[in-house]
């Protein structure tokens, strides 16, 4: 998605703001909160903080790397998130708190791919933990604004939402035709993503056709 100047700066500060936030939270947190299951499969809430390093520590061009050498894009970003959690959480918190300002802006899908990742990988550590997600409405609603975009690699196949339509009730905004789902657009982002803890803040004949697709 093409942003202007402006846009692409508030996008910047929505991220970074959004790591500080986690590096405190993780600062707080118990081994064993650090070591609950997020909503992110197979990662506890530490390797989530640590993968979010990993996006700006190993990048796009490692992640791509680590995809080669392991035969999929997916077990390679899942390597480097391993190998990140190796570090303490304060190390780790550490890291997102001084780095919180480098600008994550991938090939085609651009600074709102960044945003998407911290925004959404913060409902994977909050969530499990019982911890509110308040996420600014319209930094969501842009978040889905590019999920529903062409510009949307790798964070769901897009015939996922084929003939469903998305209605974020905080901002009034719908994207797509179809099957509604309508709920808090924090609880659409994480439902879309393929999060089912969130279904329960969710409502429309679209919820039951997007929960088929994921199972």
């Amino acid at each position: 998605m093409r942003l202007s100047r402006a846009e692409r700066e508030r996008v910047f500060a929505a991220v970074a703001d959004e790591r500080r936030s986690i590096a405190t939270l993780i600062d707080s947190l118990s081994p064993d909160q650090l070591a609950t299951a997020s909503l992110c499969a197979g990662w506890d809430v530490k390797t989530v903080a640590a993968h979010l390093v990993s996006d700006f520590a190993d990048g796009f061009w490692g992640f791509l790397a680590s995809g080669i050498r392991h035969a999929s894009i997916d077990r390679g970003i899942d390597a480097l998130a391993r190998r990140r959690a190796q570090a303490s959480a304060a190390e780790i918190a550490e890291t997102l708190r001084s780095r919180a300002d480098h600008r994550l802006s991938p090939p085609v899908t651009g600074p709102l791919s960044g945003l998407a990742d911290v925004l959404v990988h913060g409902a994977d550590i909050r969530i499990p933990l019982g911890i509110p997600h308040h996420p600014d409405p319209a930094q969501v609603a842009r978040v889905l604004d590019f999920l529903t975009s062409p510009t949307q690699i790798g964070f769901f196949p897009r015939r996922r939402l084929r003939g469903i339509a998305l209605h974020d009730e905080d901002t009034g905004k719908t994207w797509g035709r179809g099957e509604t789902i309508h709920g808090p657009g924090v609880a659409v982002m994480v439902a879309v993503c393929g999060r089912t803890a969130a279904f329960g803040r969710l409502a429309g004949p679209g919820v039951p056709l997007l929960q088929s697709r994921l199972t």
